[in-house]
């Protein structure tokens, strides 16, 4: 047989355009920066509130970026038939299958948002008796605030743990198992493939979209906590 042709056409696709890929950055830090405030507890919880609001901006954005955002970042790229999850599973797609997020990953994304949503939401009303009121804590009864700061403090910082430890056990488990790391992709964006696909749109009038949206997000999460009773 020639070697001509066994050789494999490779692409590089731009996957994850730059806002997501800051996105994604940013979260991390601020989610972390917001277990640390809330274990030292005292002055720290100043940064905690403020870093619950960059999370909730972030959040904010993300949802727009999903109907806006690079082709590979919107939603309705993500997996989520259960027929592709129950394949996914038995093996009947190969991992370079999923040139964005395969179905397990997808639901993780979701799963993450929203617990993610949860913990600010809870957060803005919660109040711990001592020190600590969130800014919209006035806006409802008191049996909601009651039930947002046992949430806030327990169930809901356990699932997010969780949720986190399983993204990391399932990066470390396509690296160490697959022999295929998911990082460096969101590190410059870019994934080797043996398909051409369409690409992630990510040029300046992208980013200054994702910037626009970025800001609009910052104010409302602004006017949102400035509401005073």
């Amino acid at each position: 047989m020639n070697s001509a042709a066994l050789k494999v056409s490779m692409f590089t696709v731009r996957v994850w355009d730059l806002p997501t890929r800051l996105f994604h950055g940013a979260l991390a830090i601020c989610v972390l920066g917001l277990f640390i405030t809330a274990e030292l507890g005292g002055e720290a919880m100043v940064w905690h509130f403020r870093l619950g609001f960059a999370v909730l901006t972030l959040l904010l954005f993300r949802l727009m970026w999903g109907l806006l955002g690079g082709h590979w970042s919107r939603w309705l790229q993500l997996s989520l038939r259960p027929s592709l999850v129950r394949a996914y599973l038995q093996g009947r797609h190969p991992s370079q299958h999923w040139v964005g997020h395969n179905p397990l990953g997808s639901w993780s994304v979701l799963a993450f948002l929203f617990f993610l949503g949860l913990q600010v939401g809870t957060g803005l009303i919660s109040d711990d008796e001592i020190s600590n009121v969130g800014p919209l804590s006035f806006l409802v009864p008191g049996r909601w605030v009651s039930w947002a700061t046992t949430w806030h403090k327990d169930w809901g910082q356990v699932i997010v743990v969780v949720l986190i430890a399983l993204h990391l056990s399932a990066l470390a488990w396509y690296r160490f198992k697959k022999k295929l790391s998911l990082v460096p992709a969101m590190v410059h964006g870019d994934k080797t493939l043996t398909q051409a696909v369409t690409p992630s749109r990510d040029d300046a009038l992208a980013r200054c979209l994702a910037l626009g949206l970025f800001l609009l997000s910052a104010l409302g999460v602004y006017l949102l906590v400035s509401i005073r009773p």
